[in-house]
């Protein structure tokens, strides 16, 4: 099976039936089709030929289903990317995964106007916003233009659908290329494990669909099973937003990362429960490590338990899954699913028994590369198990728990960051001679950014002018948090570890 035959199978067999539902706005199986069939029509004509990368900086909307429907039907090869990138790390990604058209809404196309001719492999833009008519392609104008008829493009399971950057620092990037075949393998156990069906609504709320985790498990599975998936809508969108979206929409399957079941609890514990959510029957959490007090907590004030998953995008989406009974001991992240095997390996790559530490190593529907890095993919993909730079144990019952980590990574939200981006652009700071980045635990948001600076000689600085020159140098999201002046930089930073008896005090307020 290929992407596009997924979702031809499932027009064939829900197609007038609600695929994606935005706020008042419905749109059909049948209409995606059409309209995919529309983009991918325009694609060609643009001169995309299979295996063509396409760029696409999008929101979660019914037209981002469109577009990346369109790019596979094309042959294309999707490359999802983070709205909140800046020029300078879209000049990185670009100039390695080189695509020939890029799709962008406005924002953040505005910001990125004088940066679009660094795109050197970039031929043909396309925005959403009629007021670039002149400049470059209007989606409306596709969609008006091109015909509902498919394409004749001959797709393999084993060609390349997706090119994913999150598995790597954004100047020296590592997009993690998947197949066809991985990614309707993934979706398709996704959706059996979660006994998913035609009647389910899933909320895709934080959880934005250029994400392997909202992409693959949300979307995808859902196109395989005929179910609704009911997006937010707003910019501003909120806990309270998320929680109306549940009783309107009767939601069935939440999935999200720990920082939005952490903003549930404080909204619990502030205001109380104003919404119904019985409708809820699954709440999964993933992209981050799960803390138990959260899932106490959330039990407490909610009365539901919360299902840990464990993933990265170089396995497509989760391997885990707890089973559906709530029968997994607290802390753990489940069972390995169906299609993959997992065992925890010594620094030698040999396996270790139950209940002994070591590197999460991973063998099913994975990756098919880093993208034209072939010596980072033997690296990685070692004796045929692809080697996480997770460390973790299981159990004598088969359940994983993370522990710590053993690349230079932290996670904030659920978003990746590596130190190397910041501390790339700190050392251009003419006061900073050293600088070190290294992540600090926070209970809510998982971790936070510090960066450790060491000033040239006769030089000061204030935290405040540090973060400054961050802005507008790399995604918000990166930006440091706290920032401290050291004489020297230790030898070792410290990598996240998880951190054993939180008391539930800890849980912040956020206003």
């Amino acid at each position: 099976m290929n992407l596009k035959s997924m979702l031809d199978d499932a027009v064939r067999r829900f197609g007038a039936k609600t695929a994606i539902g935005m706020g008042e706005r419905r749109v059909s199986y049948a209409q995606l089709d059409e309209d995919s069939n529309r983009f991918a029509h325009a694609l060609i004509g643009m001169g995309v030929k299979k295996g063509d990368r396409v760029a696409m900086i999008q929101g979660s909307n019914p037209e981002f289903v469109v577009v990346f429907f369109g790019i596979m039907k094309a042959g294309g090869i999707a490359i999802p990317l983070d709205s909140r990138y800046i020029g300078d790390e879209l000049v990185s990604l670009f100039n390695d995964c080189r695509p020939k058209v890029l799709v962008v809404e406005n924002p953040p196309l505005e910001s990125l106007l004088p940066d679009i001719g660094r795109f050197s492999s970039v031929t043909h833009v396309i925005t959403f916003d009629p007021a670039y008519d002149s400049k470059f392609t209007v989606y409306s104008k596709i969609i008006a233009d091109n015909p509902p008829e498919p394409v004749d493009v001959k797709i393999k399971p084993d060609d390349i659908a997706i090119i994913s950057y999150t598995g790597g620092p954004t100047q020296k990037p590592h997009g993690v290329a998947l197949s066809h075949r991985s990614i309707c393998t993934e979706a398709m156990n996704s959706a059996e494990v979660l006994r998913q069906t035609e009647k389910d609504v899933l909320i895709q709320f934080a959880l934005p669909m250029y994400h392997q985790f909202g992409l693959t498990a949300v979307l995808m599975a859902s196109m395989y099973k005929g179910s609704t998936v009911a997006v937010v809508p707003g910019t501003g969108r909120s806990v309270q937003s998320f929680m109306e979206a549940v009783e309107r929409e009767k939601g069935t399957i939440y999935m999200g990362v720990p920082y939005i079941y952490s903003l549930m609890i404080n909204v619990a514990k502030r205001e109380g429960i104003k919404h119904d959510l019985s409708s809820l029957r699954l709440c999964l959490s993933g992209g981050a490590p799960l803390e138990p007090v959260v899932v106490k907590l959330f039990k407490q004030y909610y009365n539901f338990n919360i299902l840990d998953v464990y993933g990265q995008t170089e396995t497509v989406c989760q391997i885990t899954v707890c089973p559906l009974d709530n029968s997994a001991p607290i802390g753990s992240s489940g069972k390995a699913m169906p299609c993959w095997e997992i065992k925890i390996f010594d620094e030698n790559d040999n396996p270790l028994p139950p209940n002994h530490e070591g590197e999460i190593v991973t063998r099913g529907p994975v990756m098919t590369e880093f993208y034209h890095k072939p010596e980072a993919t033997a690296e990685i993909m070692r004796h045929g198990w692809l080697h996480t730079g997770d460390i973790g144990k299981l159990d004598k019952d088969g359940f994983l728990y993370i522990t710590s980590r053993k690349r230079r990574m932290l996670i904030l939200k659920g978003q990746n960051i590596f130190p190397a981006d910041i501390e790339e652009v700190l050392s251009a700071h003419p006061k900073i001679a050293e600088v070190k980045v290294q992540g600090t635990i926070d209970i809510v948001r998982g971790e936070t950014v510090k960066a450790l600076v060491r000033l040239k000689p006769g030089e000061t600085a204030t935290e405040q002018e540090i973060r400054h020159y961050c802005q507008g140098r790399m995604a918000d999201y990166k930006l440091p948090r706290e920032v401290q002046f050291v004489e020297k930089i230790p030898e070792m930073i410290p990598l996240w570890r998880r951190q054993e008896n939180i008391d539930a005090a800890e849980l912040i307020l956020e206003g």
